[in-house]
């Protein structure tokens, strides 16, 4: 059985808390929304698309980021920026959708799917740069070498981030960079692969390249044929794909629908619409969002999870069909409404929520789910390429074993974690 994290309606719970602290929670994610952005325009990120690329409102000026046209800031900055920005539409949204009854709805829901909209645009490049990372160092784990990480861009290229008028923010224009990818493979005994991506896009919007996330390897991996045709053909699809999540992001940014996207979260930082009932106690709502969470976790297979190497994540996995994989849903699901039961108490509990180990332990470990998940995916689809060789095949498919086995691992822990009593720090 699921166990609970807070008691959020107990009398040990303390005083009601009402609509106004539904609202302040509201002001600071937007106050912290539009800093993100403001963080963003800083550190050069914040050029407006030339003419070439239009999509921004017409008429407005396009002003280089500097006199050379370059990047004014480090990419940690634009990293640092994006990520808050993505962290605090998530949280906007997801409270939006939790105490929805609140506010006011034709408002609440115009804005909380362009804030699910814009936030997972975002995420798009950083998740395929992720996931190549994952799969050349697990290529390079199952081949017992040591992985060949790639080198952090000296220069990477700035990411255009329009900001309406009341925003107080200006437009820049950022000077094109290309993304390059080389793949080296030599075809001897034990052929070494050098790999180096070029991931200025990805350090642009935040993610891909992770700079300094690891440290510098001097020692290339040596891999067989099969698995360095594997990591060439997924560096390909992958960094095709993220340079395409990047041109779209670029025309996200210049949209007019994130002008008014940003223009609502401007509005709520200093106005929330809550409506008359919006006086009685957010407990019930909180609560609500905690059994939805309960109930989506005991329609889980816990039990089979529990049990280490029981090999059930591997079913289905020589399907052809090119869909997620079925089992994979209930466990995203339960990853989703973990997440608005952790909004949920935030806002309850404001600056005072305890520290719930279990929600923290849980939490990492669906996204470990998630992580492994797609990046199975992603071996599978490279497998049904045509015309590959059988010795590249056959990697891509140990590879799609690996990642279904690093799916179960964290299936089981998430199992392990969520059996604990929730600790909590006064």
């Amino acid at each position: 059985m699921a166990q609970r994290h807070h008691d959020l309606t107990g009398p040990a719970a303390g005083p009601a808390t009402t609509g106004d602290a539904l609202a302040g929670y509201l002001r600071d994610q937007a106050t912290e929304f539009l800093r993100a952005l403001r963080l963003h325009r800083e550190s050069g990120g914040a050029a407006a698309h030339h003419s070439s690329h239009a999509g921004g409102p017409a008429g407005r000026a396009q002003p280089r980021a500097g006199d050379d046209g370059t990047a004014g800031g480090p990419p940690q900055d634009r990293t640092d920026a994006v990520r808050a920005l993505r962290r605090s539409a998530r949280r906007i949204s997801g409270s939006l959708h939790t105490f929805r009854p609140l506010l006011d709805p034709a408002w609440s829901e115009d804005i909380r799917p362009e804030l699910a909209w814009l936030s997972g645009t975002l995420a798009l490049e950083h998740a395929y740069g992720a996931r190549l990372e994952r799969l050349l160092l697990a290529l390079n784990r199952l081949s017992g070498s040591t992985p060949a990480l790639p080198a952090p861009p000296s220069a990477p290229a700035p990411m255009p981030m329009p900001v309406p008028l009341q925003a107080q923010t200006q437009l820049q224009t950022p000077t094109q960079t290309q993304t390059q990818t080389q793949v080296q493979t030599q075809t001897q005994v034990q052929p070494q692969v050098q790999r180096q991506t070029g991931s200025a896009a990805g350090q642009a919007l935040g993610g891909g390249g992770r700079a300094g996330a690891h440290p510098a390897a001097p020692d290339r991996g040596h891999l067989t044929v099969g698995a360095a045709k594997a990591g060439a053909l997924l560096d390909r699809q992958l960094t095709l794909a993220r340079t395409r999540a990047h041109s779209t992001a670029l025309q996200a940014l210049g949209s007019a629908r994130f002008h008014a996207v940003a223009d609502k979260v401007a509005v709520l930082a200093s106005e929330v619409p809550l409506t008359p009932a919006a006086t009685a106690d957010l407990r019930p709502l909180a609560r609500a969002a905690e059994e939805r969470l309960a109930d989506a976790v005991t329609a889980l297979p816990l039990r089979t999870a529990g049990s280490p190497y029981n090999a059930e994540a591997l079913i289905h996995g020589l399907s052809s069909d090119p869909a997620p994989h079925p089992q994979d849903a209930p466990w995203h699901q339960v990853r989703l409404l973990l997440r608005l039961h952790r909004y949920a108490c935030e806002v309850v509990h404001g600056s005072d929520a305890p520290l719930d180990v279990r929600l923290l332990t849980a939490g990492q470990a669906l996204d470990r789910h998630r992580d492994a998940s797609e990046a199975a995916s992603a071996a599978a689809q490279a497998a049904r390429t045509p015309r590959i060789a059988p010795a590249t095949a056959y990697a891509l498919g140990v590879l799609h074993a690996d990642q279904r086995h690093e799916v179960e691992a964290a299936r089981y822990a998430f199992q392990r974690s969520w059996q604990k009593q929730a600790i909590g720090t006064p």
